[in-house]
C-alpha cells in the first residue's frame, strides 16, 4: 500500500512539473492513443486535456506528417528519438501553428516499449519574427538592420530614379557589388542587362578592348568584330568595380563616355553612342588618390556625382546574427541539410572577431563551418582553425558592449511589446523567469518600468 501511494505520489508530481514547462508534451500508448496531455499542449493546440486523452494523436495534432512520416510511431517501432525541426499542426480553429518535435519510445522496467512521448515547441513567434526581420532589414539580396545601412536603403530608391552616376566606396567584401546590382533594378534599366566587370583583374593592354570592343582586323588576331561591355551594357548599367586601377590612359577613354556619351572600340574610325548607366566601385579613397596625382581629377568628380560610403562588417556588429541566419537558410538549402543555427559560443566568437574580409568573410566561416557540421547546430569546433586560435588565444576584440546592447534593445522591445508581462516575455525568448529577472536587473529594466 505504501508503495502503491508512493509510486502515485511520483506520478503525480511529474505530471505538476510537465504542466509547467513551456513546451507541449503528450504520451502515447503503442497504439498511439494519447494517455498525458500537459497545459502548454492545451495551449498549443487549442484542445482541451480531457478531450485530448483516450484519442489517437494523429485525431489530435493533425500534424502535415501524421500519415506519411510520425514521428512518435517511428519512435516506438525503432525504440529511439527522433526529431523534426518544422512541422504544422491543425488547430480546431482551423488555424496552422508551426512547431518543432522530439519523439522518444517509453519503456518498462524491463526495456520493453510501451508507449512514446512526445514535447514539441510552438514556432509561431519565430515564424513571425523572421517574416518582421524579412520585410524590415531585407533590401534586394542585402541584410542589415544596421543605422548606416538602413540610411543608405532610404535614399536608394532615388538614386536608382536618377540617371547620375554613383560612386560606391567600401572595403573588399562589404556588398558593393549588391548594392549596384539593387539600384539597377530599382531604375527604369532593370529590364535592360547589369554588366559588371572587375577593373584589376585585366592587365591594361585588355582591360580597354574589353571595356570597349574592337573591330576586325584592329591586331593580328582580331578576325572578327567583338562588342565591349559597354555595348553589352546597352539600355542598361554597367558596373566598374576596383575602378581605381585603371590606367591613365583608361582614364581618359572613361571620362569621354561619362562627357559625351560615346566611345570608340579598337580599331575604330566612327564613335558609338553609349545608353549606359555607370555605376563605379572602390576599396580605397579616390580624392586622396586624386590628391597624390594617382587618379585624374575631372574622371573623379565625373563618378563621383553621388556617392555611398560602405561600412565595413566591424563596423556593424548588429548585422552579425541577422547575416549568419541568412546563411545558415542559405546553405541549408544549397546542402539539404537541417542545421538550426549556431551555438552561443559560435555566436559570442564571431560578434567579437574583427572579420577583415567583411561579409564575404562571414558567408565563407558558416560555409566552411557546414562542411564540417554533421550535427543539428553548427558548434566551435566547427569554425575555421584561425578563427579557433584566435578565441583560444584572446587576440579577439572582446569588448561585451555591441552584444550587451542587442540583448538589451531585445528584452526591452519584448516587454513592452507584452506589457511589462513577464511570464510572457519570459515564454517568448524562451527564458526561466528567474533568469529574465536577473537580466532585467543587469540593464536597469525593473528601475525602468517602476518610474512608467
Amino acid at each position: 500500500m505504501t508503495l502503491k501511494r508512493c509510486k502515485s505520489l511520483t506520478q503525480s508530481n511529474a505530471n505538476e512539473i510537465l504542466n509547467c514547462i513551456a513546451d507541449g508534451v503528450f504520451t502515447t500508448s503503442r497504439d498511439l492513443k494519447i494517455t498525458f496531455f500537459n497545459k502548454a499542449a492545451e495551449k498549443i493546440t487549442g484542445v482541451k486535456q480531457e478531450e485530448a486523452v483516450g484519442h489517437f494523436c494523429f485525431e489530435v495534432l493533425r500534424a502535415n506528417i501524421c500519415e506519411k512520416d510520425c514521428t512518435i510511431m517511428y519512435a516506438i517501432n525503432k525504440g529511439k528519438e527522433r526529431r523534426v525541426n518544422h512541422i504544422n499542426i491543425l488547430r480546431p480553429d482551423r488555424k496552422q501553428i508551426p512547431i518543432m518535435v522530439s519523439a522518444s519510445p517509453l519503456k518498462d522496467e524491463n526495456g520493453n516499449v510501451v508507449g512514446g512521448v512526445e514535447t514539441f515547441r510552438d514556432l509561431s513567434a519565430i515564424e513571425s519574427l523572421r517574416k518582421e526581420l524579412k520585410q524590415n532589414y531585407t533590401f534586394e539580396d542585402i541584410i542589415s538592420k544596421n543605422h548606416k545601412i538602413l540610411d543608405i536603403f532610404s535614399i536608394l530608391p532615388n538614386i536608382a530614379e536618377s540617371e547620375s552616376t554613383v560612386l560606391i566606396q567600401g572595403p573588399s567584401g562589404s556588398g558593393k557589388e549588391l548594392f549596384a546590382r539593387a539600384i539597377h533594378n530599382l531604375s527604369f534599366r532593370k529590364n535592360g542587362p547589369f554588366i559588371p566587370i572587375n577593373c584589376s583583374a585585366l592587365p591594361d593592354s585588355l582591360l580597354e578592348s574589353e571595356l570597349f570592343g574592337y573591330v576586325q582586323g584592329a591586331f593580328t588576331d582580331a578576325k572578327k568584330d567583338k562588342p565591349g561591355r559597354f555595348a553589352l551594357a546597352e539600355g542598361g548599367t554597367i558596373f566598374l568595380d576596383e575602378v581605381d586601377s585603371l590606367s591613365p590612359a583608361t582614364q581618359v577613354k572613361l571620362l569621354r563616355v561619362l562627357q559625351e556619351k560615346e566611345y570608340e572600340p579598337l580599331g575604330a574610325t566612327e564613335s558609338i553612342k553609349a545608353n549606359v548607366r555607370v555605376i563605379s566601385a572602390t576599396k580605397k579613397n579616390l580624392m586622396k588618390l586624386v590628391q597624390k596625382n594617382e587618379f585624374r581629377d575631372d574622371l573623379y568628380f565625373r563618378l563621383d556625382v553621388v556617392k555611398i560610403e560602405l561600412p565595413s562588417l566591424a563596423e556593424r556588429r548588429d548585422d552579425i546574427p541577422l547575416l549568419i541566419n541568412h546563411f545558415v537558410e542559405k546553405f541549408n538549402h544549397k546542402t539539404d541539410k537541417l542545421i538550426t543555427g549556431v551555438s552561443n559560443k559560435v555566436l559570442e566568437t564571431l560578434m567579437y572577431y574583427d572579420f577583415p574580409g567583411n561579409v564575404r568573410e562571414l558567408e565563407n566561416i558558416i560555409e566552411h563551418a557546414f562542411v564540417m557540421c554533421s550535427d543539428d547546430q553548427i558548434k566551435f569546433r566547427h569554425l575555421p582553425l584561425e578563427i579557433q586560435e584566435q578565441r583560444k588565444n584572446h587576440n579577439l576584440n572582446l569588448d561585451p558592449k555591441p552584444i550587451e546592447d542587442s540583448e538589451c534593445k531585445i528584452l526591452m522591445e519584448t516587454l513592452e511589446k507584452h506589457n511589462w508581462n513577464k511570464l510572457k516575455t519570459a515564454e517568448e525568448l524562451r527564458l526561466h523567469r528567474t533568469t529574465l529577472w536577473r537580466k532585467m536587473q543587469k540593464y536597469g529594466l525593473i528601475d525602468k518600468k517602476n518610474n512608467q
